[in-house]
């Protein structure tokens, strides 16, 4: 399966390149693009909403979709022109050429991510293709069911799943790819990707794709 459409260009700042351009929880962008179409926000937290990396790349018609707990915070920092959508899991929104369905991103053990606020993960139905975006995450009763072609999942740890916990949740979803994500910055090494990669299905195929 193709997945040259997608970027990971640190952490968990992704880039997917189709008929729209989206980015998700655009973070240490190095370069001013100003091509986005679509910016989705997993949560607030300073390494996924970054309001100095958006102003890289947003233009005059950007659209920002966010969960709604953050709709508030959202609007203060990207200001009355932005053109803000909000929700929340299970909630999906039709835009041209795909749709994106909100899906719950939480901790189970751990006080960084708590479910109680609400925030999220995407999938990005793109004709026949899937494209799970977890954001920060453990694997939880509610991400068990996910069914998607593509899945990028968080390996560093810490704040999120460890690479073999992710191995675990994408073996038992069974995606046709997956591409690890937030490790080797923020939290978690590079040796994430590779212990990650390891443990992985042999019937999964795993592309580590972070560019820096």
């Amino acid at each position: 399966m193709k997945t040259d459409f997608i970027q990971l260009l640190t952490h968990s700042s992704i880039k997917i390149k189709g008929e729209i351009i989206i980015y998700c929880d655009p973070f240490n962008i190095r370069e001013d693009f100003h091509d986005a179409d679509l910016v989705l926000i997993t949560h607030d937290h300073f390494d996924h909403f970054s309001p100095e990396d958006i102003a890289k790349i947003v233009k005059s018609d950007t659209v920002f979709l966010v969960p709604s707990s953050m709709e508030d915070k959202a609007r203060k920092a990207l200001g009355k022109k932005a053109m803000i959508l909000s929700g929340d899991a299970g909630e999906r929104f039709d835009f041209e050429f795909l749709e994106v369905e909100m899906v719950p991103s939480y901790n189970v053990d751990k006080q960084f991510h708590p479910q109680s606020a609400g925030w999220v993960g995407y999938i990005i139905h793109d004709d026949d293709i899937a494209t799970y975006i977890a954001g920060d995450t453990d694997i939880n009763e509610d991400i068990l069911n996910i069914n998607c072609d593509i899945a990028l999942v968080p390996v560093g740890g810490t704040y999120t799943m460890t690479a073999s916990e992710a191995a675990q949740f994408v073996n038992q979803i069974g995606c046709e790819v997956a591409i690890p994500t937030h490790y080797g910055s923020v939290t978690g090494s590079e040796s994430c990707a590779e212990e990650f990669k390891s443990l992985v299905d042999s019937s999964i195929e795993v592309r580590i794709i972070k560019q820096y």
